[in-house]
């Protein structure tokens, strides 16, 4: 069962990671000051992952693909893994499509 997973990094930011049923990690947060914002931040992936153009599909100056997830405002909510082709990295917004409506949290910050 794929799940965000809300972390605290040892500066006191507040982070998820939407995992797979698989257990990999397909998109990861910013930090974000108070965990409300990480709440509302997993909200918001909820319901920006069901738009296409929401995904902004992107290359890296190693070469290696990436996709953004952005909000209606522009702002990036969550950032992928790096992938080796650009099949790889659309495999992964298919994964966060399908899998970020129902995922489930898991918050390892209690």
């Amino acid at each position: 069962m794929s799940k965000f997973v809300i972390t605290q990094s040892s500066n006191g930011e507040f982070r998820f990671k939407l995992n797979a049923g698989n257990g990999e990690p397909i998109l990861a947060s910013e930090g974000y000051n108070a965990k409300a914002g990480c709440t509302n931040g997993i909200e918001s992936v909820r319901t920006n992952s069901q738009h296409d153009e929401r995904f902004e599909k992107k290359t890296a100056a190693n070469g290696k693909h990436y996709f953004n997830l952005k909000a209606t405002n522009g702002q990036v909510i969550g950032t992928s893994e790096m992938y080796e082709s650009t099949s790889g990295r659309d495999n992964g917004i298919a994964s966060v499509k399908n899998n970020a409506p129902t995922a489930t949290v898991d918050d390892r910050t209690v």
